[in-house]
């Protein structure tokens, strides 16, 4: 996958409905998350975009985020006031969960199939197993504040996106969560190299690395050793409202980021889709 190619052109746009929460890909099919109260995720097919199916995820509160494994054929939800991450075993359509015991925010799967948990108010890593068997915790450095996601690398380091109203960065953490080992960004701002909100984060195959901007309204890409690489969106083709979560298709190229209206409450949301 090229990473220096010009800027990003949006290519098609999903139906817009309540706020999205969460987006993934799944065995060539779009799972969107919204906030309802029944059939909070939409499954679209990733060449038509046409509407495949609604499934619901019983007694769930708020949702935080998503993301999916194809190995277990599975997507997982996070949901910030029960303080649980949900499974949905799409083959066999069963739905079960497993206790966070923290906040959980952002949610990736990693190279060993484990899902990583992003508990922002104790900035803390959780590492569980697809069953929900706890592996690890990692306690982030002193001044990684706010943690909204994390992802982790095949060389074992983890990138957090992290921020509050003095510093708003993305930070290449050591394996054992112990050390800072590339950051970017520093104090708010919407120049080249700052950030107002850095929300969520992707890495394609050569590990450069995509972070969605809800302030700015736009996606950055960095180099694997998170130097800045280029705007995916131009300032002249901002994205219309708050960016929120994105997820990248290395096959097709295509970058999917769900944005929201916000205005005191959570309004319509829609999932724009870009080529990069």
């Amino acid at each position: 996958m090229c990473c220096l190619c010009t800027v990003g052109q949006l290519v098609h746009t999903l139906p817009e409905g309540e706020a999205v929460h969460g987006v993934t890909l799944l065995a060539g099919e779009l799972y969107l998350l919204r906030l309802e109260g029944r059939d909070q995720v939409e499954v679209y097919d990733v060449i038509s975009y046409r509407l495949q199916r609604r499934l619901t995820v019983p007694d769930a509160s708020w949702f935080a985020d998503m993301t999916s494994c194809e190995h277990y054929r599975c997507v997982y939800i996070s949901d910030g006031i029960v303080k649980c991450v949900y499974r949905l075993d799409v083959q066999q359509g069963a739905v079960t969960r497993w206790t966070v015991n923290d906040a959980p925010w952002g949610l990736s799967v990693n190279a060993a199939h484990d899902v990583l948990v992003t508990c922002r108010e104790v900035r803390k890593i959780k590492e569980f197993s697809s069953h929900g068997q706890l592996l690890r915790e990692l306690t982030l450095p002193d001044d990684v504040i706010n943690p909204r996601h994390a992802i982790q690398t095949r060389s074992g380091h983890i990138i957090v996106c992290h921020g509050d109203v003095r510093v708003r960065r993305v930070c290449m953490i050591s394996a054992d969560g112990r050390d800072i080992v590339h950051s970017h960004g520093g104090q708010p701002g919407s120049d080249t190299g700052q950030y107002e909100w850095p929300r969520h984060l992707a890495v394609d195959d050569n590990e450069f690395v995509f972070v969605v901007d809800a302030g700015n309204r736009r996606v950055t890409l960095l180099s694997p050793t998170l130097e800045y690489v280029r705007h995916v969106v131009s300032r002249d083709h901002q994205l219309k409202c708050w960016s929120y979560r994105l997820c990248l298709d290395t096959e097709r190229r295509l970058l999917y980021v769900a944005e929201n209206e916000i205005d005191g409450m959570w309004r319509a949301g829609r999932v724009e889709v870009i080529s990069v």
